[in-house]
């Protein structure tokens, strides 16, 4: 087959990661044969500009750093780097977790404390013993596992979830098997074909929708995958496809700002562009509509959030204004210089929290690593006790959240909000960010 199959195709996508190669290449295959000759380091992903015809091999994908639009750029990913699931024994598993079944932190392959290893990437070079992250260099039967951090543990096996082909995550968007009849067993028409039904759902229009031979997939975001059928009379239908039994993969990078149309945005603005409070996903007052949680369970459809389940140009919600059924929100953009994607990389990637005076009453970032002992909001409001459950009934607690220091009152941000917070003693305000200033920029930490 075509090199190319191997990579998943992504266009006007830019990868920030330091470690890369370039190369004068001719087309986007010739890049890819350079990535798979790569020997500097292992080669995830690569980047192809139209007009420069330029090609950058890379180590990490969209998965491991962060991305902004680049136009002219063709991002093309290796696909079993992008799969976090085992099939058998998962000698092939190329993911990324780092943790064993018992969430102890995998040493890396390359260390020889607390645990001297027998398999190192030198005696199994193509085993892919990188970083700390889970493998199967021997082939043991139980899966993947790895050397844990933990002295008194040598090894422990890994949770990796088995691919299930034939079930689907979410709403089946990643699908990726072979079913090819509708659930009331019409078989399917190819997608490259226009008869009996015509459509609009064309490879060269959807390259990331995977749509190959006549196999059920969901392009458009339905409640599941689904195909054109080769019945003149049924134009399409829905698959019997199940769910499957473990759940989606977490993503470590959901945007608390706008980032091309917000579909990744999960921060809690609430509020539409002319000020209308939103309506809870889950209730159906004062308007009635489909975007229910349970049936959506990948599209943040959390509280009443300002979400984007489907692709519209931005996010938005349905206002609790009874004349008003739905609005845009304004989220802040995203930095979109790379030199602020290459600062907000760093923070995020950082292996320790920044240590700072409990004093101190500013923030870098987003606020992860600030710990002073400011405990009072933007408006003046003291800041609940995150161990305690009154005026507000909470999940953000310590033992829930054991990294984020929550202590006392003090401000924080345990979730990756766009700053520290924390839930007041106002019984009518559930919560506020602090009142603290961001430090300044040019400060190195």
């Amino acid at each position: 087959g075509d090199i190319l199959d191997d990579y998943l195709r992504t266009d006007g996508v830019w990868v920030f990661t330091r470690n890369k190669q370039f190369y004068k290449t001719n087309n986007e295959k010739e890049c890819a044969d350079k990535c798979e000759a790569e020997r500097n380091f292992t080669c995830r992903a690569f980047l192809f500009t139209r007009k420069k015809l330029q090609c950058l091999t890379l180590a990490e994908n969209a998965k491991m750093t962060v991305t902004f639009t680049s136009t002219d750029t063709v991002l093309y990913e290796k696909r079993i780097y992008l799969i976090e699931c085992k099939r058998g024994i998962g000698t092939d598993y190329r993911g990324t977790e780092a943790k064993t079944q018992r969430g102890i932190p995998c040493q890396k392959w390359t260390e020889k404390i607390p645990h001297k290893p027998n398999y190192t990437p030198e005696r199994y070079p193509n085993a892919g013993l990188e970083e700390n992250y889970c493998r199967n260099p021997d082939a043991d039967e139980r899966g993947p596992w790895c050397y844990t951090t933990d002295p008194a543990m040598r090894f422990d096996y890994c949770a990796i979830p088995e691919c299930e082909d034939q079930c689907m995550q979410c709403n089946g968007e990643d699908y990726h098997g072979e079913v090819s009849r509708t659930e009331s067993g019409l078989e399917c028409q190819r997608w490259d074909a226009q008869e009996p039904h015509m459509h609009g759902f064309i490879l060269k229009h959807y390259p990331e929708k995977d749509l190959r031979m006549n196999y059920c997939r969901n392009p458009d975001g339905e409640l599941r995958p689904w195909c054109f059928t080769t019945n003149p009379n049924k134009r399409w239908e829905y698959c019997n496809i199940p769910r499957c039994t473990t759940p989606p993969p977490v993503s470590g990078l959901d945007s608390q700002c706008l980032s091309g149309k917000g579909e990744d945005y999960r921060g809690r603005i609430a509020t539409t562009e002319s000020g209308n409070a939103c309506q809870h996903w889950n209730t159906q007052f004062p308007h009635k509509h489909g975007w229910i949680p349970d049936r959506y369970p990948c599209k943040g459809l959390q509280e009443n959030y300002c979400r984007n389940p489907d692709g519209e140009k931005k996010p938005w919600c349905y206002t609790t204004n009874s004349s008003i059924r739905w609005e845009y929100c304004t989220i802040p953009p995203c930095d979109r210089t790379e030199q602020g994607i290459a600062d907000q990389f760093l923070l995020f990637a950082a292996d320790a929290p920044v240590q700072v005076p409990l004093t101190e009453e500013c923030y870098r970032g987003k606020g992860q690593s600030y710990r002073g002992t400011t405990s009072v909001t933007a408006s003046g409001k003291k800041c609940q006790a995150w161990s305690s459950m009154f005026p507000h009934r909470h999940i953000k607690t310590p033992d829930k959240f054991p990294d984020a220091d929550l202590r006392d009152n003090y401000c924080r941000n345990p979730d990756g909000d766009s700053g520290p917070w924390c839930f007041t003693t106002d019984p009518n305000t559930l919560w506020e960010y602090c009142n603290l200033k961001r430090c300044d920029d040019r400060t190195q930490e």
